[in-house]
């Protein structure tokens, strides 16, 4: 699962992690010796064994699959919650991609020759993951060719290594300090790959205007919270060496952005970022296992567009006839916490939240664990006002969850306390509490740390599956009851249901239906009730996360699964049982947990 999950709308500055894989750039010894790798490895996956069955052929190879993927990915690796590969970074070169791909349809050869006939269903279902991720990989590095066409690959990937590194002390401070080190000394080796790699033509401006609204941010983590973060380190040499390699990244970082400043001005960027149908179809399959045609995805959005819009509009004149939907909205957002109550109140909303999902039997929740609510760190509130941190699958020391918010400075003027605590409106923080953690994403995580029954099932996963569920939560615990019929909550809930729905509809369109991004910007506003400010954020995001309908199309599709998995029990269907059955299957796509929970029983 995704380590950290932000508040979508909530967030400042996005750090968008790849999820391309690509081998260490270089073998580090001691802080400060470097040994930099001449040639691209050989990767060959391994042959099944003719002593062995299917099942035991199937695990070796899955086994080397992510031994493979970590060496030549230390940032999955870190994330993952495996320390061997802390010191090193991703090779960028296109030498680097290209046996990263003859390594990639080595796997997917041995994996198509298995017989999944002869496997366990558990297996056969674990199969179809792996050879979804890697079908995923290989279009993205080698049929849409990312690495050729988006810079934020590059300047938010090595954000995002260090970013791992940092926030979680799965290590005592110093030796972090010195991964840290040792990570950074490839940086500029790496941006200088990225200025090699990006081919203009290929380039969208709207990737290159992106990864420039990116930088800032970055280059600000690197000059000011990566050193704020070791402050504490008595040891001299080690700031010394901080300071030095920090220097380098900060500077690195700088050139990128001239260089991409300059491809924007002088309108080097011709590029388009649609990907047209055939390419979507295939990133919806390879993906989520997501097979169904692009006119009746839309058709199914279509409908879910009309049904909300309707409840918003007419749940606003019940709260207030003599105001438009979206003042009635505005006005909710006036009623929040004081600042010095924000973290007490968020801990009372999760006990109240968790209360209703034990007592009102909604799902199991699988540990007495629980995230810590607590201020944002430092060095992370340049990025998110709040998101939920949990610890990699098999992280084994770094293993509090925590809810981190991001509270207002004591040195901001009142109005701008104000603007900032508006988005933590006592509805906003229910409905982001829900999603984030109880019944959404932490419940899942502990689910999937209990429960998910093989490593396939713990490193890979949907985001349709993981996303569906969180969006799921937050209506279906409102239809349960939570909030005794709160008219202020529920206008919350429709609006940000909309906003997912507007994604869902603008991400089929501008990629599949020639839908321009000022058409996508119109469309949010007109059709979602946003504000212009988000709404150009949101069709922006649109353009470089094509799939970000993963909320509302998961959202429909796990609705549609409990109306039959109700039907198959029927006196023997609970709710509780329906959730605890879903969850228990790790996060793999809803088209795999359908198949065991609706199909296979049936057998």
């Amino acid at each position: 699962m995704r380590k950290v999950r932000k508040s979508g709308a909530r967030q400042l500055c996005q750090l968008l992690v790849a999820s391309l894989i690509w081998a260490p750039l270089f073998v580090t010894s001691p802080v400060g010796a470097v040994e930099v790798k001449s040639k691209p490895p050989v990767i060959l996956a391994p042959q099944p064994k003719s002593g062995q069955t299917a099942d035991q052929n199937f695990n070796m190879i899955a086994d080397s699959f992510f031994d493979d993927m970590f060496n030549l990915d230390p940032t999955w690796a870190t994330a993952s919650g495996f320390h061997e590969h802390d010191t090193e970074l991703e090779n960028y070169s296109a030498e680097f991609f290209a046996a990263r791909v003859a390594g990639l349809k080595s796997y997917l050869e041995v994996l198509q020759a298995l017989d999944p006939k002869t496997m366990s269903p558990i297996n056969r279902h674990d199969r179809e993951i792996l050879i979804g991720r890697v079908h995923s990989d290989l279009q993205n590095d080698g049929e849409l060719n990312l690495w050729k066409k988006d810079p934020d690959i590059y300047s938010s990937g090595v954000s995002s290594s260090i970013f791992d590194l940092v926030k979680r002390d799965f290590a005592p401070l110093p030796v972090r300090m010195k991964d840290v080190i040792a990570r950074e000394h490839f940086i500029p080796q790496a941006l200088e790959f990225a200025k090699q790699n990006l081919e203009p033509k290929l380039v969208p401006k709207i990737y290159a205007e992106i990864a420039l609204e990116q930088l800032p941010g970055g280059i600000d983590f690197f000059k000011n919270s990566v050193p704020a973060a070791f402050k504490s380190v008595k040891n001299q040499e080690l700031q010394s060496q901080l300071a030095e390699v920090t220097k380098k990244s900060v500077e690195a970082l700088k050139s990128y952005q001239t260089f991409l400043q300059e491809m924007v001005d002088k309108d080097l960027c011709k590029g388009s970022f649609a990907l047209g149908e055939d390419a979507y179809k295939k990133k919806l399959l390879y993906n989520d296992m997501v097979d169904e045609p692009i006119d009746s995805l839309l058709v199914r959005g279509e409908q879910e567009l009309k049904r909300l819009q309707a409840e918003f509009v007419t749940l606003a004149k019940e709260i207030d006839p003599n105001k438009t939907p979206q003042q009635c909205f505005e006005e909710i957002a006036k009623d929040h916490p004081k600042p010095a109550q924000l973290l007490a109140d968020i801990r009372n909303l999760l006990d109240r939240i968790r209360k209703f999902c034990i007592d009102g039997k909604i799902v199991t929740i699988a540990s007495t664990e629980r995230p810590l609510v607590t201020d944002s760190p430092p060095f992370m509130r340049a990025l998110t006002f709040a998101s939920l941190d949990v610890p990699g699958p098999y992280e084994k020391k770094a293993v509090q969850s925590f809810y981190y918010v991001t509270p207002p400075e004591t040195s901001w003027t009142p109005v701008r306390i104000e603007e900032h605590m508006r988005a933590f409106s006592n509805s906003d923080l229910l409905c982001t509490s829900i999603h984030e953690a109880y019944p959404g994403h932490f419940v899942m995580y502990l689910h999937v740390k209990r429960s998910a029954p093989t490593k396939v099932r713990k490193l890979i996963g949907s985001t349709l599956t993981d996303e569906g569920w969180a969006h799921y939560c937050e209506q279906m615990l409102l239809d349960e009851g939570f909030g005794k019929g709160d008219k202020k909550l529920k206008m919350v809930q429709l609006h940000d249901a909309l906003l997912r729905c507007c994604r869902y509809m603008v991400a089929l369109k501008m990629h599949t239906r020639g839908m321009s991004m000022a058409d996508g910007v119109k469309f949010f506003m007109v059709e979602g009730y946003q504000e212009k400010a988000n709404a150009e954020r949101e069709a922006k995001r649109g353009t470089s996360d094509p799939t970000y309908l993963v909320y509302t199309l998961g959202k429909l599709d796990i609705l549609a699964l409990r109306d039959d998995y109700k039907k198959l029990k029927g006196k023997q269907y609970s709710l509780q049982d329906f959730h605890d059955r879903f969850l228990g299957a790790g996060y793999p796509p809803l088209k795999i947990i359908r198949e065991e929970m609706i199909i296979l029983p049936e057998k």
